[in-house]
């Protein structure tokens, strides 16, 4: 059973919290307005991989599972796990536009490198 918005818990920016920026919630807004439902979340992991160790994983999915921290920001909700949210803690979930592409990135405080494309990290 998919829940509300307004039943879910959701993280107050705070030190160590992992926030969402408003270009991040702008375009996850566009992205649910031409492709998805209502009610359509932003799920962003953290898996073992990727060229430096740890690699972000992002998809759209309308339930939030009981382990989930749920993000706001404009509206719009952002989950996380709980052990990818021990890797992100204090991070930010960003939209970013550049000569090469656009894509959602984190600002990850934790990690100690990254590959060039943003989506691959390692910690100490």
């Amino acid at each position: 059973m998919a829940r509300s918005f307004d039943d879910m818990e959701t993280v107050a920016a705070g030190e160590g919290d992992i926030t969402l920026s408003a270009r991040a919630a702008r375009r996850i807004a566009a992205l649910i307005a031409e492709e998805a439902d209502a009610g359509t979340m932003l799920r962003v992991t953290v898996s073992g991989g990727g060229c430096s160790g740890f690699q972000y994983g992002f998809a759209f999915e309308t339930e939030q599972g009981p382990d989930d921290i749920a993000i706001e920001r404009d509206g719009i909700v952002a989950l996380v796990d709980s052990v990818s949210a021990g890797y992100m803690a204090g991070s930010e979930i960003d939209y970013v536009e550049d000569l090469i592409g656009a894509a959602f990135q984190v600002r990850n405080p934790n990690a100690v490198s990254a590959c060039g494309c943003g989506t691959s990290f390692s910690l100490v």
